[in-house]
């Protein structure tokens, strides 16, 4: 599959490595939204309790018009960003409403290192796309439990990458997906506690780490906070929905390119340009 160059939108069958659910993996590296397991899911902070109820509105999120993830996206959430270090409120976005599932992920890279996870927070239920990158885009940079909280002098290093989930349907079983392509969500009973546990990755992470059809599973069960012995009878019992997603990452450099030239000046906290070298008391 084709690698997402840098700015530009990743398709949903693409093979490479990228919460509110935590999703993502160990192996922080470039353009793989992924953390260091058990990557918790979104909305609970931890792993993904789903009830009956909340597992009908996941698999079945939204009949909106297909919407794909834009460059306008990520710069609505690196103005979300600036904007709570300014104080002010975020532009406008510049791309038209829908609802779906999305995930904001943020990562930095110093002295040419790869790009490492610093925040990656979304919800696998349908919702309005505006709003949900404005309070995802704070959430994942702010409230990851994993990070401290992503301070202004790191805005010169960070990129992001904002996703779109789309395509929910009911796997038949544990293998009925493809790596690469399909995103995951499991859910099942904890023989040993008689507890519900669940947990998701996005598309790209077996892909990314590598993994075969069953180690994906295997780390799911993991991330959910199982802990005794996976049998392929256990594996068998998992309730599996599995979907799609199309992403866009962009650097803050681009970010910065993007608003001088629509908005005629670089972006800037309290009168004090964003490059590098810059250190607020934030």
């Amino acid at each position: 599959m084709p690698q997402n160059p840098r700015g530009k939108r990743d398709h949903p069958n693409k093979k490479k490595g990228a919460r509110r659910v935590n999703d993502l993996t160990s192996n922080p590296t470039r353009r793989a939204s992924i953390a260091s397991p058990p990557y918790p899911p979104p909305d609970s902070g931890g792993c993904l309790a789903f009830s009956d109820e909340l597992h009908r509105r996941v698999a079945a999120p939204c009949q909106d018009r297909m919407v794909v993830a834009t460059e306008e996206m990520a710069v609505y959430c690196f103005d979300a960003l600036v904007s709570h270090y300014s104080g002010d409120q975020p532009p406008p976005p510049a791309f038209e409403e829908g609802i779906h599932p999305l995930f904001v992920t943020w990562k930095k890279a110093t002295n040419g290192s790869e790009p490492r996870l610093r925040g990656c927070i979304g919800t696998l239920e349908a919702r309005q796309i505006v709003t949900g990158f404005k309070e995802y885009a704070l959430t994942s940079a702010l409230r990851d439990r994993r990070f401290p909280p992503i301070q202004s002098k790191e805005l010169p290093y960070l990129e992001c990458t904002v996703s779109i989930l789309t395509e929910y349907e009911t796997a038949l079983n544990h293998l009925d997906w493809e790596v690469g392509k399909h995103g995951l969500i499991i859910e099942f009973t904890d023989p040993d506690y008689n507890m519900r546990r669940s947990a998701t990755y996005l598309p790209e992470v077996a892909a990314h780490e590598g993994w075969t059809h069953l180690e994906t599973i295997d780390s799911l069960m993991r991330k959910a906070g199982y802990n005794g012995t996976i049998t392929d009878s256990l594996r068998k019992k998992l309730r599996v929905t599995r979907y799609q997603s199309t992403l866009y990452t962009m650097h803050y450099g681009e970010y910065a390119a993007y608003v001088k030239k629509n908005r005629g000046a670089a972006p800037e906290i309290n009168g004090a340009p964003i490059i590098n070298g810059f250190k607020p008391g934030h």
